[in-house]
């Protein structure tokens, strides 16, 4: 999409410079505006035309039952499917009688800008009536950052060639008609008018509507109020009815005379408070706006963004697209976690959609890495709400016959929604990728509060299911058995290196955790002996590897399978999931998404350089990417392997992933893990960013500042920058152990800067670095081993 003719290349914006219908609902996408509580997608100011209206509220859901042909024993029952809530960003415009309506009369211009650093989505617009008079209209728009249950817009409107009679209809509306998203008649009619009437108002320049979802049980309140400005004679009314609230402001504009509406609109919801204390609730929001007012909500969210930018900022020389495509997905990214407050992030954030609004284990293994070192609250938050769904996660895997907790593979409120098992319920590394959350997230902050707290028992908990999910050999080796790892074209098979690695991890994480926090441990039951059996079973956990072949293996038996057929397969039968049946690609050597080699990512002390590279070798001609989740992957390692070329097409491939609408589907919303992909492969691929862990058993890294070991092998960071031919400069920063630290990467140079902090020691490619705040140091980049670039499949390498 960025490559569309209408919109530009700017490094701290997105602008669009003329409407086209054709990729309006991707526009609606891309221009979303959210908080973390409330988003509203990019839709017109006017309504219509839309491609998907959407204002969400996160955790507003509605259930339907799921569809089986058979029934079974531990299926989970019910889905969730997030909802449009009251939609209180329309405004409508008459202009003599003639709607506003750009497929009417005549569309002179239209510019909507996304501005990164403001946080506001701005639109000017010229139009012409059938006729012949012509307006101009302006409006800005946002969805606060610091007062989580308000947005707001200014409209205004004027005349240019003659006098006209306006009329500006502000409105919230539920229950809009949608368009058909599912063929499944019952998720349709969960999501066909969701809302069931409790309350409306008008008064004066006031508005609200309560509704209760006619599913869940969720009470949700919408109020607004306004301020309007017109010359003498303007005049405005309001009116109500269960599924509207309208205020119609009229006036008569003279060319040069103006009618300025700004809108303030609150929003609120929950399942257990009473309809007064809802509706107080959206009022007392609306009152502060009111009191903020309109300059004041934009002060405060670019003070909030200021803030932003000054730790997450990436800057790339030589790339004018990704450079837009890093600040773009680190501003949703934000948006995404600002004020979530103990709710989910889900896979598309408050943007539209997608896999139902789910939350997946994209949310631990991708978006929170990125909000770790540049947004830790949002990570706070977002394990916050993983940890007030463990008594579902602990009631599931009694259900499933385990001990300890199994988290869900796609939820809302954090019961399972996955109604296709072999990819849901098996897929049990979603309990190692929230542990690995919690780990880093404790290293990177230092935050021992949480890790005493939610974060133990996140920890203990998830450990506790590999140790009741595995088994131990005659040999005395550790298998865990039937699971499904990241790699959806590969379903319940034996030791799948990722799950095994991350659950060895997971199982010493939890063993340090408890031995740290001895006053806590008793109060989970966990003693002693169950912490030497978790550093055990680490030790023991099988890691397949093909002696054959001298690679691991995805998962036991793996490299043994049938080759896929790629050289007969065509480019149109790609993504395979809609071409074959899946029996088929289960039994087949196809990767959907990077799988080991994620595994070589997360876990990177599991494999020698040698390994590394040649797993990466051997997996590339089998990885297909039907996954927006494996491109930033193979960029990680394309770069730690020496192949820069390859990492950089991996790097534009994720960061173009919406902007350039690679998947086809940008319509339904962002995808978030994609959009941190971006970082991803910048940071920790041509950056080089990686944690050095202590050995097994060692106390964890995670003593306050000052206190760090310093040096190999306890170094908190490693660094090893490389930059491909086509960059000239590569500059970061991270936050790691209440420390933020610069890098800035040049084709044969890298200067690293301790921004604040107390003095650390770092490596860069393996050396020692002692960093102070007194001066930066610059260090010489080696060049990357020399070595042929692997193959991918037929038509599936980055860029075609």
């Amino acid at each position: 999409m960025i490559t569309h003719e209408n919109f530009a290349t700017e490094p701290w914006q997105l602008r669009e410079t003329a409407l086209d219908l054709d990729v309006l609902a991707q526009s609606e996408s891309v221009f979303a505006l959210s908080n973390g509580h409330l988003g509203w997608r990019g839709n017109l100011d006017e309504g219509e035309p839309h491609g998907l209206p959407g204002s969400y509220l996160n955790s507003v859901y509605a259930s339907h039952p799921l569809p089986y042909a058979e029934a079974g024993y531990g299926y989970p029952e019910s889905g969730q499917t997030i909802i449009n809530v009251t939609d209180g960003k329309v405004i409508r415009l008459l202009v003599d009688d003639h709607p506003f309506d750009l497929r009417y009369g005549e569309l002179l211009s239209h510019e909507r800008v996304l501005d990164y650093r403001g946080g506001v989505l701005s639109r000017a617009v010229e139009w012409t009536t059938p006729s012949g008079r012509t307006v101009r209209l302006t409006s800005h728009r946002l969805v606060s950052l610091a007062q989580r249950a308000v947005a707001a817009i200014s409209y205004t409107v004027e005349t240019v060639n003659g006098p006209a009679t306006i009329a500006v209809q502000s409105e919230l509306v539920a229950n809009e008609q949608l368009p058909t998203a599912s063929g499944d008649p019952r998720m349709a009619a969960a999501v066909d008018s969701p809302l069931l009437p409790e309350e409306h108002y008008a008064n004066d320049t006031r508005l609200r509507l309560i509704h209760c979802t006619a599913t869940s049980g969720q009470r949700v309140a919408v109020a607004a109020d306004h301020i309007v400005e017109g010359p003498a004679g303007t005049a405005w009314a309001a009116e109500s009815e269960p599924d509207v609230a309208r205020l119609t402001v009229t006036a008569t504009l003279e060319p040069g005379q103006r009618l300025e509406l700004v809108k303030f609109v609150a929003y609120g919801w929950s399942a257990e408070r009473s309809l007064p204390a809802v509706r107080d609730q959206v009022e007392g929001g609306l009152a502060g706006a009111r009191t903020t007012g309109w300059q004041g909500l934009l002060d405060a969210q670019k003070a909030c963004l200021d803030e932003f930018w000054s730790r997450a900022d990436v800057e790339v020389e030589g790339d004018e697209e990704v450079q837009q495509a890093v600040r773009f997905g680190l501003f949703h990214l934000y948006q995404a976690s600002a004020r979530g407050e103990r709710r989910p992030i889900p896979a598309k954030g408050l943007t539209g959609t997608g896999y139902d609004g789910h939350a997946f284990w994209d949310t631990e293994s991708f978006v929170l890495p990125v909000l770790t070192h540049t947004a830790p609250h949002g990570v706070a938050s977002a394990l916050a709400w993983r940890h007030s769904t463990l008594p579902r996660a602990l009631e599931r895997a009694r259900q499933l016959g385990l001990e300890g907790a199994a988290f869900p593979w796609r939820t809302i409120n954090g019961a399972e929604c996955s109604a296709y098992w072999p990819a849901g319920t098996v897929a049990f590394h979603v309990n190692a990728d929230i542990a690995a959350a919690v780990e880093r997230y404790v290293f990177a902050t230092g935050d021992r509060d949480f890790h005493r707290g939610p974060g133990l028992d996140l920890l203990v908990q998830t450990a506790r299911l590999w140790r009741s999910l595995g088994h131990f050999d005659a040999d005395g080796v550790f298998h865990i058995d039937g699971v499904t790892g990241p790699d959806e074209y590969s379903a319940i098979a034996r030791d799948n290196l990722y799950t095994n690695a991350m659950a060895r991890r997971n199982l010493r994480a939890a063993a340090d955790a408890a031995a740290l926090h001895p006053d806590r441990a008793p109060d989970l039951g966990v003693s002693a002996e169950e912490i030497a059996d978790w550093r055990n079973t680490a030790a023991r956990t099988a890691i397949p590897y093909s002696r054959r072949l001298r690679v691991h293996e995805q998962s036991d038996g793996f490299t043994d399978q049938e080759p896929w057929d790629f050289e007969g397969t065509s480019e149109d039968q790609y993504p395979l999931l809609l071409h074959f049946p899946y029996f088929d690609l289960y039994r087949k050597q196809v990767v959907k998404q990077a799988d080991l080699v994620l595994a070589m990512f997360t876990c990177p002390d599991e494999f020698t350089a040698e390994e590394k590279a040649r797993n990466f070798a051997y997996y590339e001609p089998l990885t297909v990417r039907d996954s927006s989740l494996s491109a930033c992957c193979q960029a990680v390692l394309a770069a730690e392997t020496g192949h820069l070329r390859l990492a950089w097409a991996y790097t534009r491939e994720a960061a173009l992933m919406d902007l350039d609408d690679l998947e086809h589907n940008t319509r339904d919303g962002l995808h978030m893990a994609s959009l941190a992909g971006t970082w991803i492969a910048l940071v920790q691929g041509l950056g080089g960013l990686r944690r050095i862990r202590p050995a097994p058993g060692a106390p964890p890294q995670d003593q306050p500042s000052g206190d760090t070991r310093t040096g190999e092998p306890g170094a908190p960071v490693l660094f090893a920058p490389r930059l491909p031919s086509s960059l000239t400069r590569l500059a970061f920063n991270v936050r790691v152990q209440e420390r933020l630290i610069r890098v800035d990467m040049g084709q044969s140079t890298a200067r690293y800067t301790l921004l604040s902090g107390e003095p650390v020691t770092v490596l860069h490619h393996g050396t020692p670095v002692a960093l102070t705040t007194d001066a930066p140091t610059d260090l010489p980049v080696p060049p990357a081993p020399d070595s042929p670039e692997p193959r991918q499949p037929k038509g599936r390498a980055p860029g075609t």
